[in-house]
This record gives structure tokens, sequence and C-alpha cells, in this order.
């Protein structure tokens, strides 16, 4: 009888310890959006409208293992001409490489709210590890659930991922990229 409440108890609280959960984007409050130079004198800016985020962490998003998926051909700079462009092989190649992967790999709390995140993306079929600094905006409880709002930066080397002709005036090759989410935990 002993034996049994303690393996009882044994399960239990090694289920508790490892509760994950399981987090959805809400892409109607989220955002994939970028910023280069042009011409070495102002910035083009664009987005990404079509992507998924589901992010697995602890208790209070403790630990977050991020797992995001970008339709390529989604890019939107509000020129239809440049969009074009950019979905074309000597920049994006939507058509070849119709998704943009981020997986993390590493999370380590730097503040109360903030964090770094570390991880692989993939352009083109080209993996490189990137980093994001992060800043949990919070965490809202009420009757429809459970909601929690991120923020991520990076500024990643276009031409690494053979994104574009490198040493062009025209664009520049550091793109800083910011993401705003909302997620609810499902």
């Amino acid at each position: 009888m002993r034996t049994t409440f303690l393996t009882t108890f044994l399960v239990v609280v090694t289920l508790t310890l490892n509760a994950q959960s399981t987090w959805k984007l809400d892409l109607g409050h989220s955002s994939i959006n970028f910023a280069v130079s042009h011409l070495v004198i102002s910035e083009t800016t664009g987005s990404f409208d079509q992507f998924d985020i589901t992010a697995t962490t602890g208790d209070n998003f403790n630990d977050p293992k991020f797992d995001v998926t970008i339709q390529t051909a989604s890019i939107n700079t509000k020129n239809s001409r440049r969009d074009d462009h950019l979905r074309a092989d000597d920049f994006f190649g939507a058509e070849k490489y119709p998704n943009i992967t981020f997986r993390s790999s590493s999370f380590e709390k730097t503040g109360e709210k903030t964090f770094a995140l570390k991880g692989n993306l993939t352009i083109k079929g080209i993996t490189k590890e990137v980093s994001f600094t992060g800043k949990l905006n919070g965490i809202l409880k009420n009757d429809r659930g459970e909601k929690a709002g991120l923020k991520l930066t990076t500024t990643i080397d276009r031409t690494v991922f053979n994104v574009g002709k490198p040493g062009s005036a025209s664009i520049g090759e550091e793109v800083e990229v910011t993401i705003n989410l909302e997620m609810a935990k499902s």
C-alpha cells in the first residue's frame, strides 16, 4: 500500500513539474515587420502577412520554445512591383522556397520581463543561428481564456541567406526585424 501511494505521489509531482502549455497565434493582433536601408539615405519597410507561430511553455510563459512558419509569398511592402521582385529567385525565391522557418533552441531570461531567444532561421534552404531580444509585455487572464503579448527584435544580414546581391548601395545588407505577438493559451 505504501509503495502504491509513493508511486502515485511521484507520478503526480513529475506531471506537475513537467506541465507544458501550448500557445497559438492570434494573427489579427500580431505582425512580422522589417526595415532595410534604401540608397543609404532612407528605409524601406514591409511585412509578411501570412505566418503561423506556436509556443510551448512552462507555467507563466516560462522557457518558451517557438516554432515559426512564414509564407514567403506574403511579403508586402505596399508596392506590388517591388513585392513581385522580392518573390523572384534573386531575392526570396518564393516559388521554390515557399516558407521561411524559425525554431528556437535556447531561452535566457535577462530581466523581469526581458529575454534572449536563440534559434535556427531558414531562408532559401540556408539555416543560420540568430538571436532575438524579447520582451514579455504581459499575460492577461479573463473569462475568454489566457493571452500573452510579446515583442521580439533582431537584425539579420540578408546576404548570408542569398537574398539579393551583396554590396548593393541601393539595398542595405542588414535587415531589422520586429515581431509583435499576441498568443492565446490552448
